[in-house]
């Protein structure tokens, strides 16, 4: 008997990791972003996350691959590590230029969020770890796609901080589905799923606006009148989170799945745009 398909990823979506580098420092040492502290505060915040965020996710997913007993998935599983592993690396250095340049501590920074991801290996099940991936993912998936549809968003910033951005918005395209349907696969919940969607949610803003708020601590002139340029920022077409309530919520729907929101037209023009011209991880 013919097992069925584990994998719901389209079949022409490649799952393809890029070897990659990015020069970073010089941009890195200014506000990057049009000159505006808050906006590149903003993306900056989100790079301290991801090298530890990153390997959280690939750990969580490969602790079920030999359950995956679908081909298909069990590729889209390696794909997933390789571009999660070069994203990781990219981050790294991103991370740590910005720190040596603007003299923020990456130590203090990334300190929450270790100690959080330490404890929840401890404490937490294997399935709730790939719960909240399957979680973070989302939060990436629906991110990554205003930022391809939206080229507004990268208005003013460096042409070598906007290719990041976007090659990194392509590849969680590409693997939106994988940790979901790894988790679909060894039987996760539903409840489960929605429950640590809330959470993850909470901690995503909570980290995000803790790192732009030691980023942004020593900033000249007034703080009050930067918060509130950079709250109707984020308000603003040109923030990726404008618009994102409605694909956030589609996740707590029990027939949801990541590819619901079909987006590979957009992924292929911004790929042929980027032209990364560059080999595939071995």
């Amino acid at each position: 008997m013919t097992q069925p398909t584990m994998s719901h990823t389209p079949e022409d979506v490649s799952i393809l990791p890029r070897n990659i580098n990015f020069n970073l420092e010089q941009a890195l040492a200014t506000d990057w972003h049009g000159g505006d502290p808050f906006r590149t505060a903003f993306y900056n915040s989100l790079s301290i996350m991801f090298p530890l965020g990153e390997q959280q996710f690939i750990d969580s997913v490969k602790h079920y691959r030999d359950r995956i007993t679908d081909p298909v998935l069990s590729e889209n599983v390696r794909g997933f590590t390789a571009q999660e592993s070069v994203h990781r690396r990219e981050h790294q250095k991103y991370n740590e230029a910005l720190c040596a340049s603007r003299g923020y501590s990456l130590e203090k920074l990334e300190a929450p969020l270790r100690r959080r991801i330490a404890l929840a290996q401890k404490h937490i099940p294997s399935i709730a770890l790939l719960a909240a991936t399957v979680a973070y993912e989302h939060w990436t998936a629906i991110l990554a796609d205003a930022v391809l549809r939206r080229p507004e968003t990268f208005d003013g910033a460096t042409p070598e901080m906007t290719r990041l951005w976007r090659w990194h918005a392509i590849e969680e395209s590409e693997h939106k589905a994988v940790a979901f349907d790894v988790y679909r696969a060894v039987g996760g919940s539903e409840y489960l799923r929605r429950r640590l969607m809330l959470v993850v949610t909470v901690h995503f803003f909570l980290d995000a606006f803790r790192h732009m708020r030691l980023m942004l601590r020593n900033h000249k002139g007034s703080r009050v009148k930067l918060w509130i340029g950079g709250l109707r920022f984020l308000m603003s077409r040109q923030s990726p989170l404008h618009g994102l309530w409605r694909p956030w919520r589609d996740f707590f729907r029990r027939d949801f799945h990541p590819w619901d929101h079909d987006n590979r037209t957009v992924v292929a023009t911004v790929l042929r745009a980027l032209d990364l011209g560059v080999a595939a991880v071995e």
